[in-house]
């Protein structure tokens, strides 16, 4: 009995070799199917879809306008982005999509983020309806902490999506690159 049991662990390795190397590999290894429909509401009070009004090139983030960690990152460099894309003649459409729908209403959004990022679009909805549009772009929102003043604090995606003026994802920005970096990425698809 022993022996058979020992021959089974001595056998484990080679057959989980042989199962990983028999294993399908996904299509890719990161998804590439981001956006799709939706329907939320702007800062101004318009229903607002995954189509520009315009027809510009659209700069996505997920966050909240009183988020005081990598928004205060990434919604200036949207609006850094959106003047300097400017300056070369290419007009963008930049939204945040929160993830605080009790904090980022239709009053609120605008102003906190005329704060810290001038320029930029806030948009909201019903938890349902936000939770909707997140799995879309596979952003996933989760609640860390209530702090002192009874805020609640997420963590939740750092990309800067940009899309097509119908809705299209074109390819995603860290925040980890530099400003004229992320500008000339944005130009790229813009001559194109």
């Amino acid at each position: 009995m022993r022996t058979a049991i020992l021959a089974c662990l001595l056998a484990l390795p080679a057959i989980a070799q042989q199962a990983t190397l028999e294993a399908p590999l996904p299509d890719t290894l990161f998804p590439s199917n981001f956006g799709g429909d939706y329907v939320l509401t702007d800062h101004y009070g318009n229903a607002r879809t995954q189509a520009d009004p315009d027809g510009r090139l659209q700069l996505l983030f997920f966050g909240y306008a009183t988020c005081e960690a990598i928004c205060t990152v990434a919604l200036p460099i949207m609006s850094d982005m959106t003047r300097d894309l400017s300056a070369r003649g290419i007009e963008v459409t930049p939204l945040v999509i929160t993830v605080d729908p009790e904090t980022d209403t239709v009053e609120t959004m605008g102003p906190a983020l005329e704060t810290f990022a001038p320029g930029l679009t806030g948009l909201t909805g019903s938890q349902t309806d936000l939770a909707r549009v997140r799995d879309l772009f596979h952003v996933e929102r989760t609640l860390l902490f209530t702090d002192p003043r009874g805020v609640d604090v997420y963590a939740h995606g750092s990309h800067i999506f940009v899309m097509d003026g119908d809705g299209g994802f074109l390819t995603l920005l860290p925040p980890i690159l530099s400003t004229d970096r992320m500008v000339e990425i944005v130009e790229s698809y813009a001559a194109g």
